[in-house]
């Protein structure tokens, strides 16, 4: 008897293997039609290895990924479970997908450069010739220390963590990753083992204690 699948990654790698011409796990993705998911439950109704809700997420979770976005072009194809070619993409839908992965990407790359280690203020040099230019160098950088951005201050709030009570499936949340908390939405509860999608589209899996209210 097969096991149920519950995560998103072993529902993606289910159907990659149930409709090879359609999913995939690397590589270049292909746009899916509009109305795939009814296909989906329709093809899948006596399957009782995934269930309606879980499929659901797992297949935002693959449209909302990076992978495929890009694959999202004016004039190409969606396709069907078997690989036929369905609606073609139109400039709204591909300047949406466009826009949608600049914006995840920048979210990434905003949310990286905060985590990274504050630089020491100042470096000692020796030579009285260098003084005043370490002096002004030091100042700059007390300068730009003393003046936090607003980030920075919105960061320092305090968090309030969740009640296990009350936390569900497509909660937002703020999820504690080094010194930064960052927004994400929870895609699985397994006890204490919580799965999150970040605005970035990654997928992680931390636990409830580094779990906040947003």
């Amino acid at each position: 008897m097969e096991t149920k699948r519950t995560s998103n990654k072993e529902i993606i790698a289910y159907l990659a293997e149930k409709f090879p011409a359609c999913f995939s796990l690397e590589g270049a993705a292909k746009p899916l039609k509009i109305g795939i998911f009814q296909d989906l439950a329709e093809k899948l109704a006596d399957d009782e290895n995934i269930s309606k809700t879980r499929l659901r997420q797992a297949l935002r979770h693959y449209t909302s990924s990076w992978r495929y976005l890009k694959s999202i072009k004016k004039d190409s194809y969606r396709i069907d479970l078997e690989g036929q070619n369905a609606e073609q993409i139109d400039q709204e839908q591909a300047d949406y997908a466009n826009k949608t992965l600049k914006e995840s990407q920048e979210k990434f790359a905003n949310k990286k450069a905060q985590d990274k280690p504050a630089k020491p203020a100042y470096k000692k040099t020796q030579g009285a010739g260098n003084k005043g230019k370490t002096d002004n160098k030091r100042n700059q950088k007390f300068k730009s220390v003393k003046t936090p951005s607003k980030e920075a201050a919105k960061s320092k709030a305090p968090l309030k963590p969740v009640e296990s009570t009350t936390i569900k499936v497509n909660q937002k949340v703020k999820v504690q990753l080094g010194n930064a908390p960052m927004s994400a939405t929870i895609t699985e509860i397994a006890g204490s083992d919580i799965s999150v999608q970040l605005d970035s589209g990654m997928v992680i899996k931390t636990r409830i204690e580094n779990i906040f209210s947003e």
